[in-house]
């Protein structure tokens, strides 16, 4: 069962166009808990729908694309981040 803050994290996610990105603290700051960087990250972590709900678009401040945890990991983020910008 999801918690009421993963589900605000997850209707966020929701709304990243194809294509783009948003750092984990900019939807730490959308949901109004902008010290929330970290939970963010492990809300998309328990994502049970990684590909149907596009948290591979949620990044790192920094630019880098931090964890997923899908099968496959950081390098299928990379691919899928990479297929959306061609």
């Amino acid at each position: 069962m999801a918690t009421e803050f993963q589900k605000a994290v997850w209707d966020e996610i929701d709304k990243i166009p194809y294509g783009r990105t948003k750092s984990y603290k900019e939807i730490a700051i959308i949901i109004g808990k902008p010290r929330a960087a970290r939970a963010v990250a492990n809300a998309c972590g328990k994502n049970p729908t990684p590909i149907i709900r596009p948290c591979h678009r949620v990044i790192c401040s920094n630019g880098k694309i931090g964890g997923y945890s899908a099968s496959g990991g950081a390098t299928l983020k990379k691919r899928l981040l990479e297929k959306e910008k061609s």
